[in-house]
């Protein structure tokens, strides 16, 4: 078996070399096939992490930024474990050094698990409306909450005069029935198509591969929620990215996770909001009662990262990055779509090879059966280093959440993948603290023990032609 197990690993290097030139001359077709819809955006080159000075990272409070010893007693209040202090402390330095927004104090955080409960905290937050509603999409249709529909509920806010502004990816929300768009119209609700399938609907000029993937709610400027739950009726995207998924499907056969965040950080996603709709040139708000006082309202230090492919360095990416690179103790990725860089292969890959507990929680089951047949083809190098790899069945897996030594956490609607990086419009935010790593962790925890764990022997024993059939699905994952 050894000498079978030796030759087939032979034919199989002999294999991969073949398929990298196939892969090439595939990918510089494609790249001419869609040059003119912008498809073959390239990969930033992220140095690594210089090494932390030993001062204590800024902090930024509602009234601006905090001493030196303010920041100190904010990060040594969330540090609670032996050893999590000078963990947090490296961390946050290390994002402090490497983010353009800033770290912002005083925020209460809420994880929200799946998405029946994400709509029942969705619908009451917008249900507590007195101004404003702000909705920001990838997938925009009438969903259903406790007998409650989305319509009903942003036309009665509407009529009572709360301002309701939405904005909807165009092909995310593709099959959304017109019939709800124009009742929403005819009610005063304000719509903005981002980037319009029918370039002669625009009103700027954009790639078609620039989509909006963000998932943001705000209400009244004061609460916010986040993360990878769209607003779908089937709660889940079709193999090609848009909405409406396979007949039969439920919202509980999916797996997701959303945050909700009250406190002074709410104004960034806002911020982030105003911003997409100015570029889209959406109708003229009232933007006048939009930034109220925010008072603290819990000890969360998070920051939001908004990222796009006009950022010449995606925020989002070089975080992830950096955070992995200078992990110490634990990784632990839950994510929908594991198409990674190469710059994030070798970062999970040098992480496990020096210590660091990495553990990936992926689906086995996909609504882009393309997107697991590249990540089956990562397996083997991933494993070979040490990484844990864990499968979930009987479920649809669509979370996006990384916890880091404890004491570091992100999560929002980037995926761990090319599109995410290069082509997306994405919205993330990052938590320092060890109260809500605890919760992710825990809810990793919950996941892991229901999944089904990958062991290197038997995966090096799968038959070759399945092992081809992954190789070549890695033509397409830059399109991922």
């Amino acid at each position: 078996m050894e000498t079978t197990s030796t030759a087939m690993d032979g034919a199989l290097r002999n294999c991969k070399q073949a398929a990298r030139k196939a892969r090439s001359v595939a990918v510089g077709i494609m790249c001419i096939v869609l040059s003119g819809l912008g498809g073959c955006a390239t990969l930033p080159d992220i140095a690594a992490p210089q090494a932390v000075g030993k001062t204590s990272p800024q902090i930024v409070g509602r009234r601006g930024p905090l001493t030196a010893d303010q920041s100190k007693t904010i990060l040594e209040r969330l540090g609670t474990d032996d050893g999590d202090d000078a963990l947090l402390k490296r961390h946050t330095a290390y994002e402090e050094a490497i983010s353009e927004s800033p770290l912002i104090a005083g925020n209460r955080t809420r994880l929200l698990r799946d998405g029946p409960q994400t709509f029942r905290a969705m619908f009451s937050a917008m249900q507590s409306a007195r101004n404003h509603i702000n909705l920001e999409y990838y997938i925009f249709e009438d969903v259903e909450s406790e007998d409650a529909h989305l319509g009903d509920l942003l036309i009665a806010k509407r009529q009572a005069g709360v301002a309701v502004n939405v904005i909807y990816d165009s092909y995310g929300s593709g099959s959304t029935a017109t019939i709800f768009l124009d009742r929403l119209r005819q009610a005063g609700i304000n719509l903005v198509s981002y980037n319009p399938v029918n370039p002669l609907k625009s009103k700027v000029p954009y790639s078609f591969n620039d989509r909006d993937h963000r998932k943001i709610l705000v209400v009244d400027g004061r609460i916010a929620i986040i993360g990878g739950v769209n607003l779908s009726t089937a709660y889940q995207s079709n193999p090609i990215g848009k909405s409406g998924g396979p007949p039969g499907s439920t919202q509980d056969q999916w797996r997701d996770t959303d945050l909700q965040i009250e406190g002074p950080v709410v104004a960034e996603l806002q911020r982030l909001f105003l911003d997409h709709w100015t570029e889209q040139k959406g109708p003229l708000l009232d933007q006048s009662t939009m930034f109220p006082v925010a008072l603290p309202r819990g000890n969360a230090v998070a920051r939001v990262l908004g990222s796009t492919p006009t950022n010449e360095v995606p925020l989002y990416y070089v975080t992830i990055l950096t955070s992995i690179r200078t992990a110490e103790k634990s990784i632990k990725i839950t994510t929908a779509y594991f198409a990674p860089t190469q710059q994030e292969m070798e970062a999970l890959t040098a992480a496990a090879r020096r210590g660091v507990d990495v553990r990936l929680l992926l689906p086995a089951n996909s609504d882009s059966p393309l997107s697991i047949a590249v990540a089956h083809a990562r397996y083997f190098d991933l494993l070979s280093s040490g990484v844990k790899i864990y499968e979930l069945h009987d479920v649809v897996l669509h979370s996006k959440t990384i916890v880091v030594d404890g004491v570091w956490s992100a999560l929002g609607s980037s995926n761990f993948d090319h599109r995410s990086v290069i082509f997306n419009d994405e919205v993330d935010v990052v938590v320092v603290g060890s109260d809500a790593a605890q919760e992710l962790e825990d809810l990793f925890q919950t996941n892991q023990a229901a999944a089904t764990p990958i062991e290197l022997r038997a995966w090096k024993a799968r038959p070759i032609w399945v092992r081809l059939k992954e190789m070549y699905s890695l033509t397409w994952e830059r399109m991922l």
